[in-house]
C-alpha cells in the first residue's frame, strides 16, 4: 500500500475509530492523539503488511495500547497508574468490531455527547465537525467566520467541561431524547453537507462522511421511530446522495445539476427517499424543515430533465421554509429558485437586498450566485468580479478551477 492509499483508508475510519477510542479511554485529546499514534504505526507497517481485514478495529486496538502507554509516561497519571491500566484493559475485552445498532454506536453516542444540551447549539455544531467529522479546528474555524485561536480556546473549553462535569459518553435514557434531537438532527446534517461539498481539499465530495450521516440517521430513526423530522432528515440525505455519481467528472471537476447525466443517479436511492418524504409529510402537525426541504429534492429527483424541473413549485416550497424556518441561507436559495420562475434580474434585487442586511457577510456561495445571476443577465465585468471574489473565499479546489473557468468565459 503506498501512503496515500493509507491516507484515504485513515480518513475512511477516522471518525468511527476516534469514536470508540473516546469511549474507550474517556478523554477527547487524549483518544485523537492515541488514533494519531496508530496512524504513524500503519504507515510505517502496513506498506509491507498489507491492509488489515479489519482496519477500523487495527486502529482502536492500536489506538488503544498507545493510550495506555501515553498514560504510563504522564506523571499526573503514574500515581493511577495501575488503576487506569486496569479499566482500560477491562474495556479492551469489549469487541471494537461493534454491531450498529441503534443502543451500540460509538458514533450516536459522541454526537449526543457533543449535543448535551449543557453547550451551545454552536458549541454544539464545532465540537461535532472537529471530532465527527476530523475537520481540522481551522476548517472549523472558517465554517463559524471565527479565528483559529478563538476556536481552539472554544474546543478546548468544550471537552474540559465534558471531562470535569462528568458528561456521560451514551445515548441517553428514551425520556431524555427530545432535548437533544434537534441539536443530534443539526449536526447529523452537517456531517453531510461536509461530505456533499467538502470545506476544503482536493475533491469536491467526500463520500465517506455522506455515508456515516445517512448510517447515523437510520440509527436514529430505529432508536425513535414515527417522527417526522428524522425521516424528513434521512429522506433529504437519500435524495442528494443518489446524485453522486453524476456531480463530478472523472477528473474530479464540477458538473453542475443542469448538465448532470440524470441515468447515473442512483434509482434505488430516489425510490426510498421519495417514500420517506411522503411518510414524513404525513406526519401530523405542521410541516418540519428537513421534510420540506426533501420535497424540493424530490421534485429534482423526479425530473426528467433541468428543463421540465418545477420551478414554481420549487419556489413555493422555499417561501414555506421561510416562515417555518427562517434563514439567509434559505433566502439565498429561494432568490435562486426565483430566478428560474421570474427571471434572474428579480433574483439579483432579493440577493443585493439580503446582502444589505449583512446575514451572509463572509459566506462563500454568496457571491458565487451573485456571480451566477449577473452572468446570465450578461453583465460580464460585474461577474467577473463577482467569481473573483468567490474563488478567494473558498478553499475547494474544484470550485476554485470551477470560478476560473467562468472567469475566462467572461473575457
Amino acid at each position: 500500500m503506498t501512503p496515500i492509499e493509507i491516507e484515504k483508508v485513515f480518513r475512511d475510519e477516522a471518525g468511527r475509530a476516534l469514536a470508540t477510542l473516546i469511549r474507550l479511554v474517556g478523554d477527547f485529546d487524549l483518544a485523537e492523539d492515541a488514533l494519531q499514534d496508530a496512524f504513524a504505526v500503519a504507515l510505517e507497517r502496513w506498506p509491507a503488511a498489507g491492509l488489515p481485514s479489519n482496519p477500523r478495529a487495527w486502529l482502536v486496538n492500536v489506538g488503544r495500547n498507545k493510550a495506555v502507554d501515553r498514560m504510563r509516561r504522564s506523571i499526573a497519571f503514574r500515581g493511577k497508574q495501575q488503576e487506569l491500566t486496569h479499566e482500560l484493559l477491562l474495556n479492551a475485552s469489549t469487541s471494537c468490531d461493534t454491531a450498529d445498532s441503534a443502543f451500540d454506536d460509538d458514533v450516536l453516542r459522541l454526537i449526543f455527547t457533543c449535543c448535551h444540551p449543557s453547550f451551545d447549539p454552536a458549541v454544539q455544531v464545532a465540537l461535532t465537525l472537529r471530532t465527527v467529522c476530523g475537520l481540522t479546528t481551522a476548517e472549523v474555524a472558517r465554517a463559524f467566520l471565527a479565528g483559529e485561536e478563538a476556536m481552539a480556546q472554544r474546543l478546548l473549553r468544550a471537552k474540559q467541561k465534558i471531562r470535569l462535569a462528568g458528561i456521560p459518553y451514551e445515548v441517553p435514557e428514551r425520556e431524555m431524547l427530545e432535548p437533544r434531537l434537534r441539536g443530534v438532527l443539526a449536526v447529523i446534517y452537517l456531517v453531510f453537507t461536509e461530505g456533499y461539498v467538502a470545506t476544503s481539499g482536493a475533491n469536491l465530495m467526500r463520500p465517506d462522511l455522506a455515508r456515516e450521516a445517512i448510517r447515523l440517521a437510520r440509527l436514529l430513526d430505529a432508536l425513535m421511530p414515527g417522527r417526522g423530522e428524522i425521516k424528513g432528515l434521512l429522506a433529504l440525505m437519500l435524495l442528494h446522495d443518489s446524485r453522486r455519481a453524476g456531480r463530478a467528472t472523472a477528473g474530479g471537476d464540477i458538473v453542475l445539476l443542469e448538465e448532470q447525466d440524470r441515468t447515473l443517479w442512483d434509482q434505488r436511492q430516489i425510490a426510498e427517499g421519495l417514500m420517506l418524504v411522503e411518510d414524513a409529510l404525513r406526519m401530523p402537525g405542521r410541516p418540519q424543515s428537513y421534510a420540506v426541504q426533501a420535497a424540493i429534492a424530490a421534485l429534482h429527483a423526479r425530473a426528467p430533465s433541468y428543463e421540465d424541473t418545477d420551478w414554481p413549485q420549487i419556489a413555493g416550497l422555499y417561501e414555506v421554509l421561510l416562515r417555518i424556518s427562517p434563514s439567509p441561507v434559505i433566502e439565498l436559495n429561494h432568490a435562486a429558485a426565483i430566478s428560474m420562475v421570474d427571471g434572474p434580474a428579480r433574483a439579483l434585487d432579493l440577493v443585493h437586498a439580503l446582502e444589505a442586511r449583512g446575514g451572509l457577510k463572509g459566506y462563500e456561495l454568496l457571491p458565487a450566485v451573485r456571480a451566477d445571476l449577473l452572468r446570465r443577465l450578461g453583465r460580464r465585468d460585474a461577474a467577473r468580479e463577482a467569481y473573483q471574489a468567490a474563488t478567494a473565499a473558498t478553499q475547494l479546489e474544484p470550485l476554485r478551477r470551477f470560478y476560473a473557468r467562468r472567469i475566462a468565459e467572461m473575457g
